[in-house]
């Protein structure tokens, strides 16, 4: 399908800590070499879900092993305990949180990235070797227009078109603009299987993401007949349902860990939309209490 880019408007994502990248050869300092990085990152948090679908459509398992992290942060900063040497080693005096994702360097035990993008288009760009191809030549505008959909018209309509003390007024243009946005959508995937061209991308990957999201977290805040309006896009939820079937995506779905992320965080109040289910995730969800398929630890 063709995507149209929006007017662009500053990420919601927070700055990185560290943004280095894995270049081409000897020369770029990081460069790739099997089993040299490791991926540290939980499946809960939406970045850290994008990169675990990446990395399972690359099948990168043996070449970049990866450390799951758990779903809720344990320091009173909000950052992870296991990652706090690895910040330490890579910042003198670094006072921030210890969060994820983090792709790190074990050659010299320090921080590569913990920039999410950054991360994927890396393993993407550096260890596909053909295999995939997530990131065609040409489609770059194409890849940010639905980034910028997914960040703004879904993501942050959602968020306040649900949020607490907002007014009226505001809640119906932020409904307008995310229903607005899922339209779009669906009038593509009427036609086309995948967002851009005729096979998987990381556009695709970054829309299927948002739309877990929207179902298990954004829609509890909205009111039933928001969330029915929302459903009313049967092309849109049928394609993210056929993606969750896909082993590189549902494998990767830990709902127990995306419902105990939210309610760590979430100040919110619960809508009647939290009781309308738009997809039955769980269908194609690794069990909270199941183990994850090649987990590689330190």
């Amino acid at each position: 399908m063709s995507v149209t880019p929006p007017a662009a408007h500053p990420s919601v994502r927070p700055a990185p800590a560290f943004r280095g990248r894995i270049g081409r050869d000897a020369r770029s300092g990081h460069y790739a070499v099997p089993r040299r990085y490791r991926l540290h990152l939980s499946p809960a948090d939406p970045d850290g879900l994008r990169i675990a679908v990446t990395h399972g459509l690359l099948g990168l398992d043996r070449a970049c092993p990866v450390t799951f992290l758990p779903a809720v942060p344990d320091c009173p900063d909000g950052g992870h305990a296991a990652l706090r040497p690895l910040y330490d080693a890579s910042a003198h005096r670094y006072t921030g949180p210890a969060l994820g994702p983090v792709l790190s360097d074990d050659w010299s035990g320090r921080i590569v990235s913990t920039h999410g993008p950054d991360i994927a288009r890396d393993l993407a760009r550096r260890f596909a070797g053909g295999r995939v191809t997530l990131y065609p030549c040409g489609a770059e505008s194409e890849l940010e227009a639905v980034e910028r959909m997914c960040a703004q018209g879904i993501e942050e309509a959602a968020q306040r078109a649900g949020a607490a003390g907002v007014g009226e007024v505001e809640r119906t243009a932020a409904l307008d603009t995310l229903l607005a946005t899922l339209g779009v959508l669906e009038q593509g995937l009427g036609v086309h299987k995948y967002l851009i061209g005729d096979q998987i991308t990381a556009a695709d990957v970054e829309l299927w993401v948002t739309l877990v999201q929207l179902d298990t977290v954004h829609r509890t805040h909205l009111d039933a007949a928001a969330v029915q309006r929302i459903a009313d896009h049967p092309a849109l939820w049928s394609y993210a349902r056929r993606l969750a079937a896909h082993p590189a995506f549902g494998t990767h779905l830990d709902l127990d860990g995306i419902h105990r992320r939210h309610r760590a965080r979430c100040q919110g109040l619960e809508a009647a939309g939290a009781a309308v289910q738009i997809l039955d995730w769980a269908t194609h969800s690794t069990p909270a209490t199941g183990t994850r398929p090649q987990v590689n630890r330190p």
